[in-house]
């Protein structure tokens, strides 16, 4: 059995000791301010224009009906999971996020040798505002704040677009939440 020699033993943990003392590390807390305890999230509005012209970039604007109801839910279930802001009613609430569904893209990744779609990138964006409900002033703003997953078509990791615009609002709705709590 081979001995660690004590000079690295000690060096390893001092170094250890020295990034704790300096803030590094995960923490399980919000970066929020102290004075923000709840939120409150307002119905997820669809903006989509799905009359917007054809363009060379894109042939088709995608649009899902109902999607805004999803990624609503989607989010108040990742804010009660994470548990740094509760969930509260306009009124009680210290602060309230705004939101608009702006656009859904699904893009072709891959083909195969007779030019089929074999894998697509699915991305929901959304234009997000977070307010202090108490003196109404703005915490931030995210224009085109995006949530995206990829799903294969054919072979054993196949999957259907429902399944994967699912993942896409949970992936969105979980950078949602890290962006409020962490307040980067």
């Amino acid at each position: 059995m081979m001995k660690i020699p004590f000079v690295v033993c000690v060096s390893v943990l001092s170094f250890a000791l020295a990034c704790m003392a300096a803030g590094c590390g995960y923490t399980t807390h919000s970066r929020l301010s102290a004075d923000f305890r709840s939120i409150y999230v307002e119905n997820f509005t669809n903006s989509i224009n799905i009359a917007d012209e054809q363009s060379n970039v894109r042939m088709y604007r995608g649009y899902r009906p109902g999607m805004e109801v999803e990624i609503t839910k989607a989010v108040l279930d990742r804010f009660l999971s994470d548990g740094n802001l509760k969930i509260a009613q306009e009124t009680g609430a210290d602060t309230m996020l705004k939101g608009a569904l702006v656009d859904f893209k699904r893009d072709a990744l891959r083909y195969d040798a007779n030019d089929n779609v074999e894998e697509y990138r699915i991305k929901i964006i959304v234009d997000l505002e977070l307010y202090d409900s108490k003196t109404g002033d703005l915490i931030w703003k995210e224009k085109g704040f995006a949530g995206e997953t990829t799903y294969r078509t054919t072979g054993s990791l196949a999957k259907n677009e429902n399944s994967a615009a699912k993942e896409a609002i949970a992936d969105v709705a979980r950078r949602i939440v890290e962006r409020t709590v962490e307040a980067w």
